[in-house]
């Protein structure tokens, strides 16, 4: 009897620079717990996209790796937070076959250069060319390197009052492909700590919004179910909505209050 066996092998694409280009509206979800299961849950939903945080989150290189793994089955795009603009972390992530960086703290046009040149291999950066799992152990490696510096998307994060400041430049290089406002930090640097409502604050975001209107680049922010509609109508198309823990939070303690509500009307209260 002539048994087939048919190998499939993931294509060399990128589905959220699909979005960015088309300008689609991309929701997501942070994933802060070093935990596949959670990420892969989360995956499962729904999401466009999964906001795996290097920067803010306990998360190393092995966690990044066995998310990836676990959502991989899935249709939402991985995207990583590297935990600053250093090239050597870039790489390394990237080797593990992520194909969109979140670079945190840009705040000018030669920051946002270092970081497109960090993921990009040569001549148009300086990326090192070791892609193992990024290249699916070497079954695509010629097709990986010929098409990485066009899939690979790079989204610096505009958080400061000098980056809002200098918008239009950091938009202005070749290479960006996104940006993602961290409203949270800007309140910070623009001296409202902890207070991403005042009215300065929301000024700036709507500032960095029109900045995009004549570009190519795809406006994301870090935003919340409350806030979705206003940022939304400003422009933003890339959109983190909520968290791993917040959700956890959320319905634990929805949970919780649900519990007692039946114990105060029962016999047992």
């Amino acid at each position: 009897m002539l048994h087939l066996i048919i190998v499939t092998v993931q294509e060399i694409r990128n589905p959220l620079k699909d979005k960015f280009r088309n300008k689609d509206v991309a929701l997501g979800v942070a994933v802060t717990i070093p935990c596949p299961e959670v990420a892969e849950a989360l995956a499962h939903i729904g999401f466009d996209w999964l906001f795996i945080d290097m920067e803010h989150a306990p998360l190393e290189l092995t966690d990044v790796k066995l998310i990836l793994q676990a959502v991989a089955g899935t249709n939402t795009v991985p995207v990583v937070r590297v935990p600053w603009n250093d090239f050597v972390i870039i790489k390394r992530v990237l080797d593990l076959g992520v194909f969109n960086i979140i670079v945190p703290w840009i705040n000018s046009r030669k920051e946002a250069e270092e970081a497109v040149k960090a993921c990009k291999y040569p001549p148009e950066g300086i990326r090192g060319c070791g892609p193992l799992r990024a290249s699916l152990y070497g079954l695509k490696t010629k097709e990986y390197l010929e098409k990485a510096n066009f899939e690979v998307a790079v989204i610096v994060q505009i958080e400061t009052a000098k980056a809002v400041q200098n918008i239009n430049e950091i938009l202005s290089v070749k290479g960006v492909d996104a940006t993602f406002v961290g409203p949270m930090d800007l309140s910070v640097s623009l001296g409202y700590l902890g207070n991403p409502q005042h009215p300065e604050v929301k000024a700036a975001i709507e500032k960095i919004a029109e900045a995009h209107e004549n570009t190519k680049v795809c406006p994301g922010i870090a935003s919340s179910i409350e806030q979705l509609k206003e940022h939304l109508e400003l422009g933003y198309r890339f959109i983190n909505i909520g968290s791993d823990i917040g959700l956890i939070r959320g319905g634990a303690r929805k949970l919780l209050q649900s519990a007692k509500n039946i114990l105060k009307e029962s016999a047992f209260s």
